[in-house]
Formats: C-alpha cells, structure tokens, sequence
C-alpha cells in the first residue's frame, strides 16, 4: 500500500486515548487507498496528490464519506461516543453511551464524582465543579435539567421556578441566555471559569460550577452547592492544581 511523509517521521507522544489512535489509523487508511488509487492511475506522486485543485479528477481530498465510513467503523466495533448535549441522544441514540434510555431519562453518572453517605447535616455528597466566583455563603435550590428549546421557551413565558439550580450539559450559554439571570445557581458539565457561560454567571453574580462532575441527581431534587468554596484560578488550571466547590443532595430527598 502507498507510502505517506508521516510513516517517516519520528514517533510522536502517545495519543490521548485509543479511540484517538483508532480515528488516526483508519483515517490514514483511507488516505493510503487513495492515494494508491491516485498513482495507479497515473498520479506523479504525493505532492500532486495533496495539491490537486479542489473540485478536479486528480482531487483526493477526504470526504464526508469518508469520515462517514469511520465513524461507521468505530460503532461497528462496539464503541459508543460520550455526548456533551442531550440531544445528542435524542437524535443519535444508537451512537452515544446510555442512549436507548432517551435524553430524557439521562442522570449524571461522573466516575469522578465526590460520592459517599450522608454527612452529620443529612446532606450526600453527589459531586463537585470548579467554582466561577467565592461567593459569602453555600446555596440551595431545586435542581433542574436545561436540555431543550421547549423548557427555555416555556419558562421564558411564564417565568423560571423560583430557587432553580439549572443543570446544563455544555458551557456554550447560548440555549440558557434568555433565562439565565433568573437562575438561583449553575452546575455545567463542560467548560472552565472562563468559558462563555461562567463568564455570563459571573456578570449576573449567580453561583456558578463549570466542569461538574455529578452522580445521582435526578430533575426536582434539592441540592446545595458549595458556592463559599474557593474559585478555580488560571493558575489552578495551568499548574493542574484541583480546586473545587462541592455538591450535595439533601436529606429526605429522592
């Protein structure tokens, strides 16, 4: 099979993880194929292969298709993708982990969740995230899941729940922005303190995690974050330095 520049150079780190590594192999198979393919018909070699004009016949650019096929590939071999948004599971649950149980039914199950019995409070440790602002004192609230345009549509009619701790899947802000100011807090599952939703958590002074890890928390339940906790700095994330507010689930509730 044809050669590429790549197969010559020095090894490289590690890959972050083996589906990284499975994504790389199957896509260099790809280009392998086609480049074959390209000087079995003539191709003068490899940089006619990459520099071809866009849209011509000597054109061997890799493809929807082709991506298509090693996505296909990955699933075929048992492997389900771990989804940062809900939806995710709601259009692709054949492709995403936990998806036969539809978005809807999805709970946070971090591994990395601070877990264990109830402390002398009665309160259960169910997670932890990096928290945006110190705030003067911990806050409770009512949690609830923020996953469609339905809910955000129909709490900006008629107004947020008073005493809403708004878990979100991403940091993006942009489906919570027309409501999020009317939250009593934020537990996030993506991002850091700077990313666009801590940012806008921050402007509206409203107790914000980014980067939670959550086990157990179900929509309705009461939770208290630790929003007293110290914030995560850049420093903190440069140096890998672990600073975290905690939550916790309280007692009686389910």
């Amino acid at each position: 099979m044809a050669g590429l520049p790549i197969d010559e150079m020095r090894a490289a780190p590690p890959p972050a993880s083996p589906i990284v590594e499975a994504t790389l192999a199957l896509l260099h198979q790809a280009v392998r194929r086609k480049l074959a393919a390209h000087v079995a018909q003539g191709g003068a070699g490899f940089d006619d292969f990459v520099f071809a004009a866009p849209g011509s016949a000597e054109d061997c650019a890799i493809s929807h298709a082709d991506v298509a096929a090693v996505e296909a590939a990955l699933l075929a071999s048992g492997h389900r993708f771990d989804w940062s948004a809900a939806i995710s599971l709601a259009e692709r649950p054949e492709a995403y982990k936990g998806g036969t149980g539809g978005a809807d039914a999805v709970v946070f199950e971090h591994p990395g969740a601070i877990t264990g019995a109830p402390d002398a409070q009665g309160r259960t440790p169910c997670g932890q995230g990096d928290n945006v602002v110190r705030h003067e004192a911990d806050i409770t609230g009512t949690a609830r899941y923020i996953r469609s345009n339905e809910r955000v549509l129909a709490w900006l009619a008629e107004g947020v729940p008073p005493g809403t701790i708004a878990i979100i899947d991403d940091s993006g802000g942009t489906l919570t922005a027309p409501i999020l100011e009317q939250f009593a807090g934020v537990l996030c599952a993506g991002g850091t303190v700077r990313s666009h939703l801590g940012i806008l958590s921050r402007e509206y002074g409203i107790p914000c995690f980014m980067n939670s890890k959550l086990s157990g928390i179900a929509d309705g339940d009461t939770v208290c974050m630790e929003a007293s906790a110290p914030p995560r700095t850049t420093e903190d994330y440069q140096s890998g330095m672990e600073r975290t507010g905690r939550v916790w689930k309280l007692a009686g509730e389910a």
